[in-house]
């Protein structure tokens, strides 16, 4: 098996396509048509990626989704928004709760299965002939999967964590929004640079005064300040 996969849809229809291309594809998969019941799953079984949709009954997947992430036990597991809604807002609002992609219906089976194998492929920080990163007061472990500010330990998401460790690992030299995409997420794809501003944002944020380390430039893209 490539991995077990939970489908969180309330479409019989939907969800019923999604398993059938995905076991397909060799993965196990696991359906709840509610929030509520996926959490349940969660706190009984593991799991390796989540395909969420946000118009749930209830509780929707915005809230499923900003469970998990609060969750430290649940919040490495990557989540990609399944939703019938193409406003830019959900889209944005999704991966500033710490979902890792999105895709809108209706949308290509086939799509859906090379983003998944690509978040998964991504899972595991490639082996660096430098396990530890030190800028300054910021200390990065690759290994441990750690970043500390000082003696303050910083949670970030798998995402935001393979951003950083791309930046340091680059530090002085400018990375393009495009460059970042194809690195962080594996694939070419039509998901807006906005991902890219949007994982910058909250990483900034997390980090406090290192955060300004991390530059804008115009029209391009991101860089690590030496």
């Amino acid at each position: 098996m490539q991995g077990k996969i939970l489908i969180v849809e309330d479409d019989k229809h939907i969800s019923k396509l999604v398993k059938y291309n995905l076991e397909k594809s060799n993965f196990d998969c696991i359906i709840s048509i509610t929030g509520e019941g996926a959490l349940k799953i969660l706190d009984k079984d593991s799991v390796d990626l989540i395909i969420l949709d946000i118009m749930l009954p209830k509780m929707d997947g915005l809230e499923v989704c900003k469970q998990i992430k609060q969750n430290k036990k649940l919040s490495d597991i990557p989540i990609i928004m399944l939703t019938a809604k193409g406003e830019e807002v959900d889209r944005i609002v999704g991966l500033e709760l710490g979902a890792d992609d999105y895709i809108v219906k209706p949308f290509s089976p086939r799509e859906l299965i090379l983003r998944i194998k690509a978040i998964l492929k991504r899972g595991k920080i490639e082996n660096s002939s430098k396990d530890i990163l030190t800028v300054g007061k910021l200390k990065v472990d690759i290994s441990k999967h750690q970043v500390m500010v000082g003696a303050d330990k910083i949670e970030l998401t798998q995402m935001e964590f393979k951003l950083l460790v791309i930046l340091v690992q680059r530090i002085g030299h400018l990375q393009s929004r495009e460059r970042l995409l194809s690195d962080i997420w594996d694939i070419d794809s039509d998901i807006t640079t906005r991902t890219i501003d949007t994982h910058i944002k909250r990483l900034r944020k997390k980090l406090g005064k290192i955060g300004a380390m991390i530059e804008t430039v115009r029209g391009i893209g991101y860089r690590f300040g030496e």
